[in-house]
């Protein structure tokens, strides 16, 4: 019974795979995560670069009674980013692509 089953599932996962709207989305989320990825890398290395090649930039202190200097808002600029666009791609997860892979699903369940 339990072998029967699992034919069962991998029939179903073949057609998942298989399906055109389903490689669709798996597209949409992959283009959609490489460019959160890109974003985040350009800062991130926009940044190290400063750092290198011109390490005065973040030595100016953000006004005469401060001893806080510019690279300190950069970095936590940088960490802060990385949350913003880990929400919005969980926000999106969660909503979009999970939506659309449950339809997905139902619809190819429905239809064996």
């Amino acid at each position: 019974r339990a072998n029967r089953r699992l034919t069962m599932m991998d029939d179903l996962y073949e057609k998942i795979f298989e399906d055109a709207e389903f490689q669709a989305l798996q597209r949409r989320r992959s283009r959609f995560s490489w460019m959160l990825a890109a974003i985040m890398s350009t800062a991130y290395y926009a940044f190290i670069g400063v750092i290198a090649f011109a390490p005065r930039v973040f030595a100016i202190s953000l006004g005469p009674n401060t001893v806080i200097t510019w690279g300190i808002p950069a970095g936590v600029s940088i960490i802060v980013l990385g949350f913003i666009l880990t929400a919005i791609y969980v926000h999106r997860a969660n909503s979009e692509f999970d939506r659309d892979n449950k339809a997905i699903i139902k619809r190819l369940e429905r239809s064996r």
